[in-house]
């Protein structure tokens, strides 16, 4: 796993970001400190670190050229079928000089031109500079695993694995008023958007070509969008799917697991990640494992199941449990790797998971997409039941004036279900798409509104049209709701989380759930396959029975929660009140309605805090932000 860098332009000036690409490089140290290299041309400079993982040898550092010199490469990410096609070049006469798949991604472009991007089984951001045409060839995997951002004004296109690059270039920083709204609902950024005007995500399944004068930025997709048409193979029995799905895991597991470094899984003690490990543990014997859980907080605590799931696969397990002081002291090195805000607290333990796993391990397995892909949230449960039980949303109406008098938050067992059954009466009064923007955000529209300082017609005109392309992929087809969550919750939440805390320790993290052939599958079948009226992911549970305990086959889904309540009201406390929400530097920002924000504090220390806790996190994180980005070179 790498950090990419560089920048081309229609004139003779890139001599002039000799200093910056340097500094952009430096950046991204943490993605690769293995090695670092750059490469410059009179239109084009291309910087890389390198996290070596496969072929460990100088010979596949990069940049790295073609025999003849013409192309050099600069590649962010893993193959896993490279040894296939490596072989398949070798029959059409290729000779190849190190053992790793950068030197087999070079030689398939230089052969087949973008035609081979569609047969790539791996996550990928990469860039090829062709030195007699004076141009570049980028490109992103399907579903977003590694990052890309860019910035192109016409006469510079200017690229990095993260925004905390990109900003090492000079151009203008202004937030995109439409994204901070979708910020304050979601706690993430939806692509292609990010927080500053101008800068954009590189869409995921796409390629582009960049070409010295030529003034012109158009993406070609390199791949369709296969995985979910609407049509659902209604022929193929359970069973029969069953094994198949279990089939394409393994082998999705198994291919994964090559490395020329140690590997390890994720263990939280769910379905999800339990069942990577249990595969892999079939093929690496004694696989090193890693969980993490609090000491003080048993309700937010995974780990028993996880040291149970370890026990019965034999792994050499590791247990992290953490304490609000464990937090405290990382969290400004959490904050930090915050290229544009980003408020899912999970984070907080996801960034220490992996600092620790990094001391055994260099590579581990995750089970990111398991979720979205078999509706494993809370969320698709309510859907299901709604649907099949619409009187459901009436009780739930019926009830929640009364139950809206307790208490709640997600700190305790009573009060997470007195707010689970209010956004569920919420929910149900309104359309699909609606209710499903809903659960998916951590405050509505009126509130998010509500902390603005600045509102106008057009900015929420344009929040109404980016909502609906969000959106536009919901149906009555249950599988359409999974298909969302992989375009929206996944590809800018969950894959950002991971790739953000574990590069930012080193530790390359990849995904057996996401190899395109096993997500094709998947949105192939009836939605039933995956839920109905007892289970969730319920393919998932049956073809993985035999290995795991029944006490994890059965139970439901946790989720990665954080105590950040009681943080707030003791360490963060003071911080919070005269550093990121203090009401004089709120005034003098200007950006957030200093009236609700004090609000937000007060219902934050009251008995009944709500929602108000990921809102106030969600804030905290664009402040950080905000000082070092924006208001640091103001």
């Amino acid at each position: 796993m790498c950090g990419i860098t560089g920048i081309i332009t229609s004139s003779e000036e890139a001599a002039k970001y000799f200093s910056t690409i340097k500094s952009a490089t430096e950046a991204l140290y943490h993605r690769g400190p293995d090695s670092s290299g750059s490469f410059s041309d009179f239109n084009a400079l291309l910087g890389h670190t390198r996290l070596s993982i496969i072929d460990t040898s100088e010979a596949s550092n990069q940049p790295f050229y073609s025999p003849d010199g013409r192309y050099v490469i600069v590649y962010n990410g893993e193959i896993f079928n490279f040894k296939d096609l490596r072989e398949g070049l070798i029959k059409k006469g290729i000779t190849f000089h190190t053992s790793g798949d950068t030197e087999v991604l070079l030689q398939l472009f230089i052969s087949e031109g973008d035609k081979f991007l569609e047969r790539v089984n791996g996550f990928f951001a990469f860039a090829i500079y062709d030195k007699l045409q004076k141009s570049l060839f980028i490109a992103r995997d399907r579903f977003g695993v590694k990052p890309l951002f860019y910035y192109w004004d016409g006469s510079r296109f200017i690229f990095a694995s993260e925004m905390k690059a990109l900003l090492k270039y000079p151009f203008e920083r202004k937030i995109d008023q439409v994204s901070l709204l979708e910020y304050l609902q979601l706690n993430y950024i939806p692509a292609p958007n990010t927080m500053l005007e101008g800068v954009k995500k590189f869409p995921v399944g796409h390629c582009a070509r960049i070409i010295y004068n030529d003034k012109k930025l158009s993406f070609t997709p390199f791949c369709k969008e296969s995985y979910f048409q609407g049509c659902e193979d209604k022929n193929i029995s359970y069973d029969a799917a069953v094994k198949s799905f279990y089939n394409l895991l393994e082998d999705s597991v198994q291919k994964r697991l090559l490395a020329d470094v140690p590997v390890g899984t994720f263990l939280s003690g769910g379905l999800d990640s339990s069942a990577i490990t249990a595969i892999a543990a079939l093929h690496k014997k004694n696989i090193t494992s890693f969980s993490i859980g609090y000491k003080e907080e048993p309700l937010f605590d995974e780990t028993s199941y996880a040291e149970l799931v370890s026990k019965k696969l034999g792994t050499d397990h590791h247990t992290f449990r953490l304490d609000n002081s464990d937090l405290f002291n990382e969290l400004y090195n959490i904050l930090d790797t915050l290229g544009e805000p980003f408020g899912d607290s999970s984070s907080i333990p996801m960034y220490i998971l992996c600092r620790k796993a990094r001391q055994h391990v260099k590579v581990s397995l995750s089970g990111d997409g398991g979720d979205e892909l078999m509706g494993g949230y809370n969320k698709h449960r309510a859907e299901y039941k709604l649907r099949k039980s619409p009187f459901l949303g009436s009780l739930a109406n019926g009830i929640a004036p009364l139950i809206n008098l307790i208490p709640y938050s997600r700190n305790t067992v009573m009060g997470n279900k007195v707010r689970q059954i209010l956004r569920f009466s919420k929910g149900a009064k309104l359309d699909l798409a609606n209710r499903y923007w809903e659960w998916a955000s951590i405050a509505d529209e009126s509130n998010a509104l509500k902390l603005l300082n600045k509102k106008s017609p057009e900015i929420e005109q344009l929040f109404d049209e980016r909502k609906k392309t969000h959106l536009s992929t919901l149906d009555t087809n249950f599988n359409s709701l999974f298909y969302t969550d992989v375009k929206l919750v996944l590809q800018n939440d969950m894959l950002v989380k991971t790739d953000l805390m574990s590069m930012a320790n080193s530790l390359e993290v990849r995904c057996p759930f996401l190899d395109y052939r096993l997500v094709e599958y998947l949105f192939s079948l009836p939605s039933e396959y995956k839920i109905n009226e007892t289970s969730q992911k319920r393919i998932l549970r049956d073809a993985v029975s035999h290995l795991l305990p029944h006490e994890v086959i059965e139970r439901k889904k946790q989720g990665f929660e954080v105590p950040l309540l009681k943080w707030f009201k003791t360490e963060l406390k003071g911080s919070i009140e005269s550093l990121w929400l203090a009401d004089d530097y709120i005034v003098s920002q200007g950006i957030f309605n200093p009236e609700y924000v004090k609000t937000l504090k007060k219902q934050l220390y009251s008995s009944s805090p709500q929602d108000v806790v990921a809102q106030i996190w969600g804030l905290i994180a664009f402040q950080h932000w905000y000082k070092r980005n924006i208001e640091s070179i103001s």
